[in-house]
């Protein structure tokens, strides 16, 4: 007999990182923001935001 799934999976949206999403990112990061309220702000979530970060070479530390 076929099982059927009743919790549909959440599709995965990819959005491109645009350079005023960059540069937003740059500026949050530099006023010591945080990883949360930066992420909220360009609307993306946090682990993708410390990534991009991340590969930008850009300090999320807010010491």
């Amino acid at each position: 007999m076929k099982e059927i799934s009743l919790v549909k999976k959440k599709k995965t949206v990819r959005r491109a990182w645009t350079k005023d999403d960059v540069k937003t990112l740059r500026s949050l990061a530099k006023q010591k923001a945080g990883v949360t309220k930066i992420a909220k702000t360009l609307k993306r979530t946090p682990g993708a935001t410390a990534v991009k970060a991340f590969v930008l070479g850009v300090s999320l530390s807010t010491q």
